[in-house]
């Protein structure tokens, strides 16, 4: 037991790199592709591995293939999955919250959750489901472009929800995913905790096929990898920048009804304490707030956060209500608003 444990930590560690102690500056200079990461001999093994065998538990005889990449996806025709290189090790998990203020799959709960999701896709793939006319019935027609945004809904009872952002509503194959997801998770008990949802429809639907292609070999069993680390010739410098600009918001006018809501301008009041002030001390509180309400980046919370707060210093606004009640209305007006402008800015891998 003891010795199991002494291994499990080991892999949190992670291996002792050449660029280990390096300087942050000196580490955004090396390329990704001179990382020199491997899932192999990481915390990564041990997850990949265990949904490796929860596919195997409910019969299906495809074992999908996982490789390091830049982000998260699941590649069209393949059967496999790519997952982001900083999960490999702590020094780049640390510094992957530094650039984004979060690490996506930087637990073992967050990770399995997000194999399972890619996982799905990786099913759809390796038996052609999409392909399936009841499928399509059921999810609607894999061919139809992936939006650039969507605006979820969510109060319907219609997808399921495995992860945040109620993502089962932004594409076709992304509801198969979060459905097969939620079915593959052991002690889901999907059937009491979807009762009258008419997405249990999809549940059952997911069962009976599932059951269907039990012991039936796959159709695709390509080992391809697409954007493997090896191939990856930017530097971290580079990739953070890209990925920043991705997440970024630009400020709009539309905010400025509701801070006026919620602050009164200086014009008409000394009272209170500025709203800048208030927002800077409240800040790291309300994007974590508001990021996991809405599922929403961290990092793209964080950008209109400080929008508002320089126009919160133009319009020389301040706060005079109670703090408690202050924070909890502009949690919710910031929450609002990311449901209405933000969603979604991530890149689409699946297709």
């Amino acid at each position: 037991m003891a010795a199991t444990a002494n291994r499990a930590a080991r892999r949190r560690r992670g291996r002792r790199m050449p660029w280990d102690r390096w300087s942050r500056g000196r580490l955004l200079d090396t390329r990704l592709c001179d990382l020199g990461l491997t899932i192999e001999g990481t915390w990564l093994a041990e997850v990949t591995e265990r949904v490796v065998e929860e596919i195997a538990e409910r019969g299906l005889n495809v074992r999908p293939h996982f490789w390091l990449s830049d982000e998260w996806f699941s590649p069209s025709g393949v059967p496999g999955v790519a997952l982001p290189f900083y999960l490999a090790h702590p020094r780049l998990m640390r510094l992957e919250r530094s650039r984004m203020l979060e690490v996506e799959g930087g637990t073992r709960e967050s990770c399995l959750k997000l194999l399972r999701h890619e996982v799905g896709h990786a099913v759809q793939h390796a038996y052609g489901l999409h392909r399936r006319k009841r499928w399509q019935r059921v999810f609607g027609a894999s061919s139809a472009p992936y939006p650039d945004y969507y605006r979820p809904n969510p109060a319907s009872k219609h997808y399921v929800q495995h992860l945040d952002a109620w993502y089962a509503q932004s594409h076709p194959d992304e509801d198969f995913a979060e459905t097969f997801a939620l079915w593959l998770q052991p002690g889901s008990r999907w059937r009491k905790r979807y009762r009258g949802w008419p997405a249990l429809k999809k549940l059952v639907y997911v069962d009976e096929l599932m059951e269907e292609l039990r012991g039936r070999a796959p159709a695709v069993r390509s080992k391809a990898t697409v954007d493997p680390l090896p191939r990856l010739k930017k530097t971290l410098r580079e990739h953070y920048v890209a990925k920043r600009e991705r997440y970024a918001v630009g400020y709009t006018d539309r905010w400025d009804a509701d801070l006026l809501r919620l602050f009164p301008s200086a014009s008409g009041t000394r009272r209170g304490e500025s709203a800048v002030a208030f927002l800077r001390r409240n800040r790291r509180e309300i994007r974590e707030l508001v990021s996991r309400w809405t599922g929403e980046y961290a990092f793209t919370i964080d950008q209109v956060l400080k929008q508002l707060i320089g126009r919160c210093r133009e319009l020389r606004l301040r706060r005079i209500g109670p703090e408690r009640q202050v924070k909890l209305d502009f949690a919710i007006m910031l929450t609002v608003q990311a449901m209405h402008y933000l969603y979604r800015r991530r890149e689409w891998h699946t297709l």
